[in-house]
């Protein structure tokens, strides 16, 4: 006995020649005590749990208990090894096994077929990117992230070895089982690939296995249902085929599954499975490779090998070729006996045996068997879903997006305000994320139609057509190919419309586009899962870059490795917290508050976003448009933005100006504007004014002086209808005098300045720069801001007068009024003086949702860049986000609020001083801050029914809410 023990170890050790590995793949860092296990759980076995070991049984988690039973008298009474679960859920799956294990003399190894994550076989779990996708990456890290997860989930649930990754060379694009399961055609990219991903799998402590020795790859034929014919010469198949085992051996793949082909060139039995076969498992595999790990079957039950021979009798001939797991046997009683038969025959030494049960034994140390712990079904569902799982996704998604055809460089989209884009779906499966997520760029239609003739009807007046295709993305087996309709409709649409097609299947499906000469660009992302589709109208937009290059051949125009690498126009990327550096858990915190104002009734809904880095990674909508709680607040529904007005077009604009030269900060009011000549405020200078340091009066009521002496609306200014001089339109059926926004300039003019210089917000400055703004750019600021701005930012929310822009039902109300207008406040500027100046105040008047405020900020972020465009030079940012009288108590910068300089103050007071942003008086805040990189958007409209409610302001939840923010940055 310690003479067979002391040739296992040396076997076990040994190194060959050639192609062989440096090390046992089954070897645990601590030898000795392993070896010491080993010997002693297999002296002490009878010869049927020596041979029980040699099969590992499938179990379907899903099943009813009268079936899942049945696996139990397989453990207990003929002593299986293992057992591979399929189909069912993780928390199942957990209980089966820990009830399973308790039965088990020796610990069960426990197996999946789990290529890109336990979803392949279970419900409730995280799915990670087929291997085609993984394919396309350049990155190999990224890869071996990957496997590192699912490793990690597979441990977690009590999984020691994961049949995975298939190193399949898909070289036949009509391959019906392995396809996405392939890295892809490239010997060199499939072998590289899989290294890295077993390099992260079984860094996490769970055991891989390459799969289908020798090359499943060129078939167009399914060895689950027939044996395929692999018919190349040995050269051509050492060269391509089993090119990857030299290398996965090499990096100590844990096992090979060998699989059920038939294969000439390595034995020339007719209809000999290579499964069965000694000269390809012991000769080629274990002798010329040197291969020392597990040797597992492909599934025995599979038609490749079972109809081949008997039940038993196919048992027998695997394990005869050198096998060492018989995985999922037709009938393990009758195989075992038949195993023991030929032992008591002498046709299988007790050598053969023992290498074979002790391999085992060896990788369930290796998979920590030796100290077996049942599964903690505690939070189970919870560590399978973890935010890091969707972080590895993103990344990887995101780095195999690939640009197949770029012409006229139709992308990224540029000049957005040039484009009248127009989506349409097409396929058998949902393309929503995928629209929503372009909407978040720019105004998007969706089309649809019938034909290909309607569609060009539809689409006479856009100049830019995004097409997705969509099909299931369920598993890599799913239909993919294009129908005859949807090839008629892309063609036409192609040949007159710039166009660009987006696929979100394999890449195989572009066969059936016999003409793409008139798509200007083609992108394929390989998936149809959300986050594809997200990640790909990120791509489309420049938010992301494109660097994944095509696995496969598609015919002559995509060749493998076909690639347009397109770099970014800094838009806004989304995402999560932890993609960041953020925790989500702790920015639930923001949904606790949001809830707390909403039953202490402080604003009956809102929105509220969060950016860092320039990636959106919080956005929700709460509440209702009004405490009657008929109309829920969706995320592009747009709020009155009040004050925030001044930062997000009046201040802008200005900034522009500064940038080309028109003005300087220390020019003074009078020299900008002629109407304040020979007045009190022509020596205040642009700093002092904008600082809120010009002894500029707070406010004034403009909207007081138009009643008449009985408090009634004077019909010297007013009329319920539009006439010549009264269109002005201020509410429903309320239309102001037309020169009554140059009264108002007047009456600013003539005001008194506060008696001393002293630190005073002020909105009088604004109504006197959006004058100067209209008189020296010849348009209103609607008309300024939009051409200027909005547009080319894709902010296409955001605007003045929203009912000509949108359905009422997509403008929040701001407020009952019951002192001037006398009506609800629905689609018109609540501040009175905006509403006088028609609807757009240079103080107040903009409309718009949280992700283009969002814009603005990260604009502001930029310095002045965004979307491949400069609107104003660092410089200039720098000029106006400075605070010109910090030592004189003014927090304020040039147009800008900035924190606190004491206690007291718009910010949570965890804010850098470089940060700036501003507040608005319908229940509105935004931030920024360049030092953490981070924008904090908080929409409401705490002012209806009545602007009295002070609740939100009194309770500081904006200011807490942006301190939640502050504390989830993980350290």
């Amino acid at each position: 006995m310690l003479k067979e023990r002391f040739v296992l170890v040396v076997v076990l050790l040994l190194t060959f020649t050639g192609f062989a590995q440096t090390r046992n793949p089954l070897i645990a860092k601590e030898l000795t005590e392993q070896q010491a296990w080993v010997d002693s759980i297999y002296d002490g076995m009878t010869l049927k749990e020596k041979i029980g070991q040699l099969f590992m049984v499938d179990v379907f988690s899903r099943d009813p208990k009268s079936v899942t039973d049945a696996v139990k008298p397989l453990i207990e009474k003929h002593h299986i090894g293992g057992l591979i679960f399929s189909k069912g859920g993780p928390v199942r799956q957990a209980r089966l096994t820990n009830e399973y294990q308790a039965l088990s003399k020796v610990p069960l190894m426990v197996a999946m077929d789990a290529e890109w994550g336990l979803a392949m076989r279970l419900d409730s779990t995280y799915a990670f990117p087929w291997n085609m996708t993984l394919g396309a990456i350049s990155d190999n890290k990224l890869v071996e992230q990957v496997g590192k997860q699912i490793g990690l989930h597979n441990k977690r649930l009590g999984v020691h070895i994961n049949f995975a990754p298939d190193v399949d060379i898909n070289v036949n694009p009509e391959n019906p089982i392995i396809g996405n399961r392939s890295f892809g055609e490239d010997r060199d990219n499939v072998t590289d690939k899989s290294v890295a991903f077993i390099r992260g799998m079984q860094g996490a402590g769970v055991l891989g296995s390459a799969k289908h020795f020798p090359g499943h790859g060129d078939t167009n034929q399914d060895s689950h249902k027939t044996l395929p014919t692999i018919p190349f010469s040995r050269k051509r198949l050492d060269s391509i085929e089993m090119y990857p085992y030299k290398k996965v051996i090499d990096a100590g793949i844990a096992s090979i599954m060998v699989a059920h082909l038939n294969v000439p060139a390595l034995d020339n039995r007719p209809g000999y499975p290579t499964s069965l076969s000694k000269k390809v498992v012991t000769d080629i595999l274990k002798d010329s490779l040197g291969y020392q790990g597990l040797i597992f079957t492909d599934a025995l039950n599979m038609k490749g090998a079972s109809n081949y021979d008997a039940p038993g009798e196919i048992d027998l001939a695997a394990f005869n070729a050198g096998n060492d797991i018989l995985l999922m046997s037709e009938n393990v009683p009758k195989a075992i006996a038949k195993i023991e038969e030929a032992y008591n025959k002498g046709e299988i030494t007790e050598k053969r045996l023992s290498r074979s049960v002790k391999k085992i034994l060896f990788a369930k140390f290796k998979a920590g068997l030796n100290n077996y712990k049942p599964i903690e079904l505690q939070n189970l569902y919870e560590d399978l879903n973890k935010p890091e799982d969707e972080v590895v996704y993103r990344k990887a998604m995101a780095s195999a997006l690939t640009v197949l055809k770029n012409d006229q460089a139709i992308l990224p989209v540029k000049n957005i305000e040039d484009k009248k884009i127009a989506y349409i779906e097409l396929g058998d499966d949902s393309g929503t994320p995928f629209y929503n997520a372009l909407k978040k760029y720019a105004e998007i239609t969706k089309i649809e139609a019938a034909s290909a003739s309607e569609y060009s009807t539809k689409l006479e007046a856009f100049n830019y057509v995004i097409i997705g295709f969509h099909r299931s993305n369920d598993n890599p087996w799913k239909s993919y190919k294009f129908t005859s309709r949807e090839i008629e409709i892309i063609e036409t649409i192609a040949a007159a419309k710039p166009t660009v097609l987006d696929v979100f299947v394999r890449p195989y499906a572009l066969f059936d586009l016999e003409n793409t000469s008139n798509l200007e660009g083609v992108v394929m992302s390989y998936q149809n899962s959300s986050i594809a589709q997200e990640l790909s109208a990120q791509l489309i937009f420049g938010a992301i870059e494109a660097k994944g290059k095509l696995p496969v051949s598609v015919g002559e125009e995509f060749k493998i490795n076909t690639s347009y690498e397109i770099g970014t126009l800094r838009r806004l990327k989304y995402g999560i917290p932890e993609e960041e550096g953020m925790d989500s858990e702790q920015l639930k915190g923001i949904d606790n508050l949001m809830k707390e104002g909403l039953t202490d009734v402080m604003f009956p809904g809102g929105q509220v976003l969060v950016a860092r880095h320039g990636r959106v990674i919080y956005e929700k909508a709460f509440g209702y448009h009004t405490y009657t709680k008929k109309q829920p607040v969706q995320l592009d529904d747009v709020y009155d933005l009040a004050s925030m007005t001044k930062i997000l077009a009046t201040l802008p604009m200005l900034m522009k100006r500064y940038d080309e030269g028109k003005f300087k900060l220390d020019d003074k009011l009078g020299t900008l504007l002629p109407v304040l000549q020979g007045s009190n405020k022509q020596n205040i200078t642009v700093k002092e004014v904008l600082s809120h340091y010009g002894r500029l009066k707070p406010w004034i009521p403009f909207y007081t002086a138009t009643f008449d002496d009985s408090g009634k609306l004077s019909k010297k200014y007013y009329r319920t209808r539009p006439e010549e001089n009264f269109s002005l339109k201020v509410a429903e059926d309320l239309y102001l005098r037309n020169d009554y926004p140059d009264s108002i300039v007047k009456i600013i003019a003539d005001s008194d300045l506060l008696s001393r210089r002293v630190y005073k917000y002020s909105d009088l400055s604004y109504f006197l720069f959006k004058e100067y703004l209209e008189n020296t750019g010849g348009k209103d600021l609607d008309h300024l801001t939009q051409e200027n701005y909005y547009q080319s930012l894709g902010a296409h929310t955001m605007g003045y007068k929203p009912l000509s822009r949108f359905a009422k039902s997509k403008i929040v109300p701001s407020e009952n009024d019951t002192y001037w207008r006398m009506q609800q406040v629905h689609g018109y500027v609540h501040d009175m003086g905006a509403a006088m100046e028609d609807n757009i105040g240079g103080h107040a008047g903009l409309f718009s949702n949280a992700n283009d405020v969002a814009k603005m900020m990260q604009m502001y972020l930029q310095n002045g860049y965004y979307g491949g465009k400069r609107y104003f030079s660092k410089e200039t940012m720098n000029a106006f986000n400075t605070c010109y009288y910090c030592k004189d108590d003014v927090r304020r910068g040039v147009g800008f609020d900035k924190p606190q300089l004491g206690t007291v103050g718009p910010t949570c007071g965890c804010v850098s001083m470089e940060s700036f942003g501003h507040s608005g008086f319908t229940g509105t805040l935004t931030w920024a801050d360049p030092e953490s990189g981070i924008i904090y958007v908080f929409l409401s409209n705490r002012t209806f029914p009545t602007a009295d409610n002070r609740k939100l302001i009194s309770s500081d939840l904006r200011t807490r809410i942006q301190e939640v923010i502050e504390n989830a940055v993980i350290p």
